[in-house]
């Protein structure tokens, strides 16, 4: 893990796949080596019967060769460095459905990206379909695509070139203050800063606070108990109504951050 930084990640089932009785469909990976960070967020598609396989897999996946290229010499600048990755990444999920049948891919592996690879010179930011992120407290939402219908980057297997891994940014990483990573559930909590947290008389305040609020980084668990707040449903009990008061969750969808923010003092 780069020194100059700290983490905060959490991944929480947004109130529809809840309700659903579903598993929620993102994932999120951090891996180092030396030096190098890869950080990927990845949101399984809806309509898929297992897309949380795609994910968890994807997610890693993605993290994993992104982070071999660079220990491998590779620069982030070339411009093949995206599509080497994706390459790499499209290998690995043609091995699974060689091994397990080609109607994998529609019911386990569509997913969505949105990450960043970060050496102590350069950082790197990517994305191939919906999602969110935000540097240095510029917030860039990715999507909405129509008919809630983004591109997946395992839509490669069936037609090669369909979905690249696109560049969002790249940086020097002495410019990186903070930088959030999230799926399309956290665009909507983008939306939320004046709604009210259930249980609470608080509002749930703006998405910077992910990266400027000191708990967030002191309790390696707090970014979570947080998110799983916000879509926790309230239930109250009104007595002059003589009735329960439920409140639902304010989060619909599955939401998953991945926050890096620099240490004061650090360069």
């Amino acid at each position: 893990m780069l020194p100059s930084f700290d983490v905060a990640a959490a991944s929480v089932i947004g109130r529809e796949h809840a309700r659903a009785g579903r598993n929620n469909q993102d994932a999120l990976s951090l891996l180092s080596q030396g030096e190098v960070l890869a950080a990927v967020v990845a949101d399984g598609c809806g309509s898929g019967a297992h897309s949380e396989v795609g994910a968890q897999l994807g997610a890693r996946a993605v993290a994993q060769a992104v982070l071999a290229l660079v220990n491998e010499g590779a620069s982030l600048e070339a411009p093949d460095f995206l599509e080497s990755a994706r390459a790499r990444v499209l290998k690995f999920l043609t091995s699974l459905t060689e091994q397990l049948g080609s109607s994998l891919v529609g019911e386990h592996l569509l997913f969505t990206v949105v990450g960043a690879v970060m050496t102590p010179a350069q950082t790197l930011v990517f994305s191939a379909g919906d999602g969110l992120w935000a540097l240095n407290g510029e917030v860039h939402p990715l999507g909405p695509f129509p008919n809630n219908a983004p591109p997946y980057l395992a839509y490669g297997l069936l037609s090669p070139g369909a979905v690249p891994l696109e560049r969002q940014a790249l940086i020097p990483t002495s410019d990186v203050m903070a930088l959030m990573l999230g799926t399309d559930g956290a665009a909507d909590l983008a939306k939320l800063a004046e709604a009210r947290v259930p249980e609470r008389d608080e509002p749930v305040g703006p998405l910077s606070q992910y990266w400027t609020d000191e708990r967030y980084f002191q309790n390696p668990d707090a970014l979570r108990r947080r998110l799983a707040l916000l879509g926790r449903e309230s239930v109250r009990a009104d007595f002059t109504a003589h009735r329960l008061v439920r409140t639902p969750s304010l989060l619909a969808d599955d939401t998953t951050l991945i926050v890096l923010r620099r240490r004061m003092g650090r360069a």
